[in-house]
């Protein structure tokens, strides 16, 4: 071997090594980092102006605490660590200003309506305990508060409509640990090999069977990641309903099939060998079969998306513009994300689009997962919104923004990242066509549009909310469940109520339903609800009589009263039901905004049940009535608690009265049912588990608006498609060849989670 060869090698290598680098650097010189230009701003709307609908800030918060603290004349205790029997304060959130009253200060120059909180008490140290709700205001410095409950609710609010704190839970758990579990020290140590550490519970609603009832069945599962699909086979009904925590008792007990007194019945059965036991296998802490962890290793990296002249969206403070809209956004505690004065082209074309409820009714044969039926607006829609993972829950570059919230303790707190902003490509034309007759050209338009997210994690269930903006004027509600199904322990005849999911779970079949409350304005507060449809009619052709044309023809009518605009869930809805303006198009229509449900709902439950009328909006897929400031929302969050007397009751909003050139909000019920699989495992993936709707301009326009956005793209066989002057999809290698500046991975969601 020649001496000199390693050597040549070394010097070979180097000189490769060298111009690799060189080659690395010359691409790097011509992959700048992206540069964000000016954007335009639209006038659409004010960002001042939109504060009117601005959630309260931390620091309004805490002066609402210390106003009502030193204003009732009553102790309040944390409710964080509030027993039944104490006063407290539950949450804080905004008063929404009455709408005549916002829109004399939008539209008319009136002044700005006062800044005010709504709180809601619970007054459980009282000669008779009850929940209060006061109005406090004005903000920043409070100076008066009135109690609005009797107004608002026609009565006084009985204490046990009064949804559990998160102190309640925990003293249940306190008391299923020391008092329930205690009973039965041999059945919990040799069956379930309890050391107070390896069992969570997860709570059924509502509390019993008629209204008073505070007793609740808890369902164990192993204390493992993934719990929801882990049952043992053990549930206990507990009785608190008395405001003295020493009271609570246990009611019953079930145990693979079998009912029991209480836990010391069950006990003495287990001890004289009367127990039919199905011992469940000890899973690991991370759940094994449950857990997310990848089972693959990291490959190559997943699309990401970028913007490589920056957002073209602007978001200041509650305030969003993006191509011709604009929107005001807040975050109610009980029912979440909510968007206020939405326009398009500068003209109001909703007053509010919110998020009102979202339902489950669970089936099984254990008793807790038969008799639960979740409204979970009760628990908090917004209360319970997830911090949000850049790069999965949105995309990497989205706008986060931060949201406050005051429940169930003195104290706001900061929810980071609870809400994102980003512009999405859907990845296909928004319409486009390809001309290869007569005239050869290419039209087409990209159909990128605007997406404001939040995430609920409501226990088990996790729902991603979307609020979409399209650039022809449409408007998309939509909301994806994910999570972990709900299950119970199987047995005998449990395949009735669902599948298999694994050794002894049955994942139990339930419904989805979600309601929202869409109040459009369009062309104005006074509309009228039309429905165009399509009929057949038989005719003969007029140059030949002798033969007969089915002929479809359009189909008008106008919905004179609100039980003409109900329409039940089974029933037959006009294809084209749309809000008309009192104004004309160019072409003489009336100017309209078509709405459009995406559902496969079935029945919600028998409307002879004792408690439907509690969920009576579920009864309809769609139902428009005339405004009224007393109806604000569809449900109530004690309605969970009592449905057997409902505070809110959506029946009643429907009284035929005349809806033709009102104020009109429609109510909108989307849903479809889960039947758990094996593929839900470890947990529920999105697709196919999207409902909502659509809200389309209908002749609201001379043409489609998008026509003017900037996004188009058009040439003809005659023109060079390769030069960015006629096609800027030419120049997409120069201005996209930029590296967008990613900024280092975070997340706060792990931070403060005593209490969300």
């Amino acid at each position: 071997m020649n001496p000199k060869l390693p050597y040549v090698l070394l010097v070979g290598a180097a000189v490769i090594i060298f111009i690799l680098s060189c080659m690395l650097l010359s691409r790097g010189g011509r992959s700048p980092s992206c540069e964000s230009q000016p954007s335009v701003e639209e006038k659409t709307g004010s960002v001042s102006q939109s504060l009117v609908f601005a959630d309260l800030t931390a620091e309004e918060m805490s002066q609402v605490v210390w106003y009502l603290q030193g204003h009732l004349g009553v102790p309040l205790v944390d409710a964080s660590r509030a027993r039944p029997s104490d006063n407290c304060i539950a949450s804080v959130d905004l008063q929404v200003p009455a709408k005549a009253e916002v829109l004399r200060f939008l539209d008319g120059g009136g002044a700005r309506p006062p800044r005010e909180a709504l709180a809601v008490l619970y007054f459980g140290n009282q000669a008779e305990p009850n929940i209060s709700e006061f109005v406090v205001g004005p903000l920043p410095t409070p100076a008066y508060h009135r109690d609005v409950t009797e107004r608002k609710y026609g009565g006084k609010l009985p204490y046990h409509r009064r949804p559990a704190l998160g102190s309640e839970y925990e003293q249940l758990g306190a008391f299923l640990k020391t008092k329930a579990f205690a009973a039965a020290p041999t059945f919990m140590k040799e069956v379930l090999e309890y050391d107070s550490t390896n069992v969570a519970f997860q709570t059924t609603v509502p509390h019993g069977f008629q209204s008073g009832d505070r007793v609740t069945w808890f369902a164990l599962f192993q204390n493992v990641s993934g719990f929801f699909v882990h049952p043992v086979g053990l549930e206990v009904l507990v009785d608190h309903s008395s405001l003295d925590i020493s009271q609570w008792a246990v009611s019953r007990v079930f145990y693979n099939g079998q009912y029991y007194r209480d836990m010391a019945q069950l006990e003495s059965a287990y001890v004289q060998g009367r127990i039919s036991v199905e011992k469940v296998r000890k899973a690991p802490r991370d759940g094994d079969f449950s857990s997310m962890k990848p089972r693959a290793a990291a490959a190559a990296l997943f699309p990401v998306q970028f913007e490589p002249q920056g957002p073209r969206y602007s978001v200041r403070n509650n305030h969003v513009r993006f191509q011709g809209w604009s929107f005001a956004f807040g975050m109610s505690v009980s029912t979440g994300l909510r968007l206020f004065d939405i326009r398009h082209k500068g003209e109001r074309v909703a007053y509010e689009i919110s998020v009102q409820e979202a339902l489950s009714v669970y089936g099984s044969n254990c008793p807790a997962g038969m008799s639960t039926r979740y409204m979970d607006g009760s628990f908090g829609l917004g209360r319970y919104t997830s911090p949000l993972v850049p790069g999965v829950d949105c995309p990497y570059l989205a706008t986060l923004v931060d949201t406050h919230a005051l429940s169930d303790s003195l104290r706001p707190r900061k929810r980071k990242a609870s809400l994102c902003i980003f512009e999405h490509n859907l990845g296909s034309p928004l319409r486009r066509h390809y001309s290869n007759l007569q005239a050869l050209y290419y039209g087409g338009l990209v159909n990128s549009a605007l997406v404001i997210r939040s995430i609920a994690t409501v226990g088990n269930y996790d729902y991603v909310w979307d609020f979409i903006f399209y650039q022809n004027g449409a408007i998309e509600g939509k909301v994806q469940a994910t999570g972990y199904p709900s299950s119970s322990f199987l047995h005998g005849d449990g395949l009735r109520y669902g599948n298999r999911l694994w050794e002894h779970t049955l994942g139990t079949i339930h419904t989805h339903f979600v309601n929202y409350k869409v109040d459009l304005d369009v062309g104005g507060v006074k509309n009228s609800l039309v429905a165009h449809d399509m009929a057949f009619e038989m005719t003969r052709a007029p140059w030949s009589p002798e033969q007969q044309i089915e002929r479809p023809r359009l189909t008008k009518k106008v919905l004179d009263t609100e039980d003409q605009a109900a329409f039940r869930l089974q029933s037959k809805m006009p294809r084209y039901i749309y809000f008309a303006a009192n104004s004309k198009n160019k072409w003489g229509h009336q100017r309209g905004y078509r709405i459009q449900i995406t559902s496969f709902a079935g029945d919600h439950i028998p409307e002879a049940s004792s408690m439907e009328r509690a969920i009576s909006w579920a009864r309809y897929q769609l139902a428009v009535t005339r405004r009224k400031e007393e109806e604000p929302t569809s449900t109530s969050i004690y309605n969970q608690n009592d449905p057997w007397t409902p505070t809110v009751a959506f029946a009643d909003f429907i009284n035929n009265e005349t809806i033709t050139n009102e104020d009109l909000v429609a109510w909108i019920t989307a849903g479809f049912l889960h039947i758990p699989h094996s593929e839900d495992i470890p947990n529920t993936v999105t697709v196919g588990n999207s409902v909502g709707f659509l809200l389309r301009p209908y002749n609201y326009y001379d043409l489609d608006p998008s026509i003017y956005s900037h996004d188009g793209v058009f040439f003809t066989s005659e023109q060079d498609f390769t030069a960015c002057e006629i096609n800027p999809l030419a120049c997409l290698p120069k201005t996209a060849s930029c590296l967008p500046n990613f900024p280092p991975f975070t997340y706060d969601g792990f931070r403060n989670m005593s209490r969300l």
